[in-house]
């Protein structure tokens, strides 16, 4: 439990962290979930890991930190702490299911995202903070060229990236950012809802897949009923829902979703090759004529080790990159994005360039984020010998 204060709770010495912690009886329990949710957030943590057989754990700029003051956590111990914070309904759900997603609130300080889990026959969980202040894409680090999305009238678009980039981060900053600008309504699709949108000038409604709908493309497909101008799609997941959210961007409404993908061209992709082979074509079309842009994150590490910062990949489809997708050469998509920086595009590789020739992040971090490895060290040498100019993202970044 936190001091008196809201200090946080000192470290160890480190012979004391040295030694393995001594496994907790849970009769004797005398933190809750709320404790270890209040490190996070005063140690500026982004997630928090309980499993049986360590002590807890919370990730920082990235990396792991086991809080070996609470102990080390047995089976009863993580079960008990779990289903303090669970319903009798979602037990039931976690025990048929093997797994359940839900939110949590920390009052007065943060929501968490959280998945519990069965692993070797003990219960898990991972808790993601989300910040209570929604912050702005220039508060991210966005380049000028995001916030153009936010005044597009319809189409798709799409946020990709690793798991933990900031993707949904990313995407309640666009809904907010429409929510002060149009006057519209706003419907968001969440599993489950993160970031909370109050009205502004839009009217905003926010489903949590379980609590609110039974299932994303149901939710898709009531929401097209309901006289949306936007949708928030939290993640296009199989073929329904993709066919249902392509059918709302081509009848004139504005959907913005996730896919898991390293790049833009295999977010293009995946879209399309979920679908039969025989419709494919049609999906190439229909894809070529909503898709208004691709964004994919990475989160880096700064030199410092302090913050962690973005690198964002950018596709903003063109004539030319239209042309491509419908004759399903998506393999050419990449040169287009790196010849097409005049029109607010960049490849990932551009990106990290830019925040290693800027000193804000390490050349090794870089090149270990990087799908092509190659060219971006071409890419770093080329601008170290020219002095080429740092983009507006990493010279903001630098000034920061």
């Amino acid at each position: 439990m936190l001091p008196e204060g809201g200090a946080p709770i000192a470290a160890v010495p480190d012979e004391a962290a040295s030694a393995p912690p001594a496994p907790l009886d849970h009769e004797n329990l005398t933190f809750s979930i709320d404790d270890l949710l209040e490190v996070v957030v005063h140690r500026r943590a982004s997630d928090l890991h309980l499993t049986s057989g360590s002590a807890p754990a919370i990730r920082i700029n990235g990396k792991i930190e086991r809080l070996q003051e609470f102990g080390e956590l047995t089976g009863d111990v993580t079960r008990q702490l779990l289903y303090r914070i669970t319903s009798t309904e979602q037990q039931k759900e976690l025990e048929e299911r093997l797994n359940l997603d839900l939110s949590y609130p920390l009052p007065g300080l943060a929501r968490f995202r959280v998945n519990i889990f069965h692993q070797r026959e003990t219960l898990a969980a991972a808790f993601r903070i989300i910040p209570s202040k929604i912050k702005s894409l220039p508060e991210l680090g966005m380049p000028g060229t995001i916030y153009e999305l936010c005044e597009r009238p319809r189409g798709l678009i799409v946020v990709t990236g690793p798991t933990g980039s900031g993707k949904s981060t990313t995407l309640a900053a666009l809904i907010d950012r429409i929510n002060e600008t149009r006057s519209e309504h706003i419907i968001t699709i969440e599993d489950p809802i993160e970031f909370v949108h109050f009205h502004k000038r839009c009217i905003v409604n926010q489903r949590e897949i379980g609590a609110d709908a039974l299932g994303f493309a149901e939710a898709l497909r009531a929401a097209l009923r309901e006289d949306p101008d936007v949708i928030l799609l939290g993640e296009m997941r199989d073929l329904e829902t993709i066919s249902t959210a392509l059918t709302a961007a081509e009848t004139g409404h504005l959907v913005f979703a996730t896919v898991h993908t390293q790049d833009a061209p295999s977010a293009v992709d995946r879209i399309i090759d979920v679908f039969p082979a025989d419709q494919q074509q049609q999906i190439r079309v229909m894809v070529a004529s909503t898709l208004q842009g691709v964004m994919t994150q990475n989160l880096l590490p700064t030199i410092d080790g302090t913050a962690r910062v973005p690198a964002v990949e950018i596709l903003l489809p063109d004539d030319a990159v239209r042309n491509l997708v419908r004759q399903g050469k998506l393999e050419q998509v990449y040169t287009s994005m790196q010849t097409g920086s005049s029109k607010g595009m960049q490849t990932m590789e551009q990106a990290l360039a830019d925040l290693v020739l800027s000193n804000v992040v390490s050349q090794e971090t870089a090149l270990s984020r990087s799908s092509r490895p190659q060219h971006l060290l071409e890419l770093i040498q080329r601008g170290r010998a020219t002095g080429q100019t740092v983009s507006p993202l990493a010279a903001r970044l630098r000034t920061t």
